[in-house]
């Protein structure tokens, strides 16, 4: 099995809450949910679920994340959401161990606490013209 550290510190069950920016047409939307990051058996791919509200709304998501290439230390991620969404996204982690998920239309910058605890990300989405805007921002707590 390759390495897979750097994918062990987001597996566990996370609270999470945050909210989207708002822009000249739309208010900030508050999110407020859960992920869970479990490996598969084999130990090759991350199952991350999402199950959080934007607003009124309900979203889920299934995302697999791997495998994890270290040579070039990123993985590819694939998720698909309870509104029949699919994106593809290359995570990557630098030196620090921070992590960018980057796909055609959105990214996101993720960092983990140095304890384990805690997680924020920034997420932005790619504009009509091409320009990435800041789109939300998340906070994760571990449980348990």
């Amino acid at each position: 099995m390759k390495d897979r550290r750097p994918l062990d510190a987001l597996a566990g069950h996370w609270r999470s809450r945050g909210q989207t920016v708002a822009t000249a047409s739309e208010p900030a939307i508050h999110v407020a949910g859960t992920d869970t990051y479990t490996w598969l058996a084999g130990g090759h791919f991350l199952i991350h679920r999402v199950d959080v509200r934007m607003g009124e709304e309900r979203v889920e998501v299934i995302e697999m994340i791997g495998p994890y290439d270290e040579a070039s230390r990123t993985c590819p991620m694939r998720s698909f959401d309870s509104h029949g969404g699919f994106v593809t996204m290359l995570a990557r982690v630098d030196d620090e161990g921070v992590w960018t998920f980057e796909g055609e239309t959105e990214r996101a910058t993720l960092t983990i606490a140095e304890d384990g605890g805690a997680m924020a990300a920034v997420w932005e989405r790619r504009g009509d013209d091409a320009t990435w805007r800041h789109w939300m921002d998340m906070a994760f707590t571990r449980e348990g």
